[in-house]
């Protein structure tokens, strides 16, 4: 196999040449090994790599799941495994080594994957967009310069430039949807409690983040969901699943639906009329398979559920920083946080308990009022992001004009506005590559279903597929392009 062959095939079709003997999981490795070395100088996407996996992989210690050789990137947040580093993006946790695997992580290497190293994400996946300090920016492969979203936007920019056909990705406002959307993947962010967080976290974030992943293609998302989803001890709660597994019940048509299409701006942000031009398209194909559509403006206040979002994820977020400097042997201060993040660090040191238990209680409130969308509707359609993506610059957290009080509107609504209400609800939400536009950058759409319904959305996610097909269209850095 050579490495433009490599590049062209999602996991579930490397997994069944390695099952048929005609490539080896070594093999696979050195090929992802020289896809970094060709894209990862444009892109910056890949932070770390393992030479232990690669030339010197073990492939007697494989997992035998459905993907077995399949090399995989592990996000810099909340991927956990023994003896390699993790630090969230941040200077503070240069060199800092984890003691122990995740769940995640175990059930990764049991389905066989090769994990080869780690892929970039902001500082503390605090902003939509991936660039850091740290270890510089990572670009979407279809502009040099442009953001590949955040907070995964080093595994969506990998997978989307054929680095590796899918990698960890985490959400806590839209963290794998954003970058889905600016780099022209699927990003699915499952239900609350879909997957576990042991045995490290019950809910990351207090329910808001969930863990999974960065991919291609519909079945590799189906069957990477049936790896992952699999209850731990110790759990606060799980969730239903389908009586199948999420691949074969992909294969089923859905029933008819009724679904709910809105381009309203959820927090004052301005729709590109092309993004708002593909969710209509999407929506009339929908209306033409039977599915009954009807446009609406859901009564959502965005800007206040962001600030509700911020005391819950920054209450005790002093008392991490500290962890972590203590771990690391780094000091904290200008040197190794990030502008924004030294703000937000202050707010931290300032919150009473009262500010988070004041939030909790009212983010529970705007939870239920978000839901009554789906008292009427079975799915929401709305646009992933209301603008492709953007030059480098805009939204990250090295920005020195940037105060607390200005975090909602200039950093997160501008790329959250859409993604943020289904961390609140606790949702399952994915986004397409359902169109392109004129400035050559990926549009996303952003399917949304009522909890523990991630099967509808693979469902009608893989009709799209086929109506709209995404995998011929090829980003100018990816792999198949630089090799020439």
């Amino acid at each position: 196999m050579n490495l433009i062959e490599y590049a062209q095939r999602d996991a579930t079709g490397l997994a069944a040449l390695v099952a048929r003997g005609e490539v080896t999981p070594r093999e696979l490795a050195r090929l992802a090994a020289e896809a970094i070395a060709l894209a990862n100088p444009a892109l910056g996407a890949v932070v770390e790599t393992y030479p232990d996996r690669i030339d010197a992989l073990d492939e007697a210690a494989l997992g035998s799941g459905p993907f077995v050789g399949v090399p995989f990137l592990m996000k810099d947040v909340f991927g956990h495994e023994a003896g390699r580093r993790i630090e969230f993006g941040s200077r503070l946790c240069r060199g800092m080594v984890a003691t122990e695997d995740t769940a995640y992580c175990t059930l990764v290497r049991a389905a066989g994957f090769n994990i080869i190293g780690r892929s970039a994400a902001p500082e503390y996946s605090m902003a939509g967009t991936t660039e850091t300090a740290l270890y510089g920016h990572t670009s979407t492969p279809w502009r040099q310069g442009y953001s590949a979203g955040g907070s995964s936007g080093g595994a969506a920019a990998a997978v989307a430039a054929g680095i590796v056909p899918v990698a960890h990705g985490s959400d806590i406002a839209g963290s794998i949807r954003i970058p889905a959307s600016f780099c022209g993947g699927v990003g699915l962010k499952p239900s609350r409690g879909r997957i576990s967080f042991a045995p490290m976290l019950d809910e990351n974030g207090y329910g808001l983040a969930q863990n999974f992943a960065q991919t291609r293609s519909l079945r590799d998302t189906a069957a990477l969901l049936d790896c992952l989803a699999v209850p731990q001890t110790g759990d606060p709660f799980v969730i239903p699943r389908p009586a199948a597994h999420w691949l074969q019940a992909m294969e089923e048509a859905p029933r008819r639906l009724r679904v709910g299409v809105s381009t309203a701006a959820l927090m004052g942000v301005p729709v590109d009329p092309e993004v708002a031009a593909a969710v209509e398209r999407t929506a009339q194909w929908l209306s033409e398979q039977g599915h009954v559509v009807d446009t609406f403006a859901p009564q959502v206040d965005g800007r206040a559920a962001m600030r509700l979002m911020l005391d819950v994820w920054f209450f005790g977020f002093d008392l991490r920083l500290a962890t972590y400097s203590q771990r690391s042997g780094h000091v904290i201060g200008p040197d190794t946080l990030e502008p924004v993040i030294q703000k937000v660090l202050v707010y931290a040191r300032e919150m009473k308990p009262a500010q988070f238990l004041t939030a909790m209680t009212s983010l529970n409130v705007a939870r239920r009022r978000f839901a009554t969308i789906f008292d009427a509707h079975d799915l929401w359609l709305t646009p992933t992001t209301a603008h492709p993506a953007e030059p480098w610059g805009r939204y990250n957290l090295g920005r020195a004009d940037v105060s607390f009080e200005d975090l909602v509107d200039k950093i997160m609504a501008p790329v959250a506005q859409f993604t943020l209400p289904h961390n609140v609800m606790g949702t399952p939400a994915m986004s397409l590559p359902l169109a392109m536009h004129s400035q050559g950058l990926p549009i996303g759409v952003q399917l949304i279903a009522r909890p523990a319904q991630e099967h509808l959305l693979l469902q009608l996610g893989a009709q799209l597929e086929q109506a709209m097909p995404w995998s011929t269209r090829v980003p100018p850095l990816h792999v198949t392009k630089l090799r020439h």
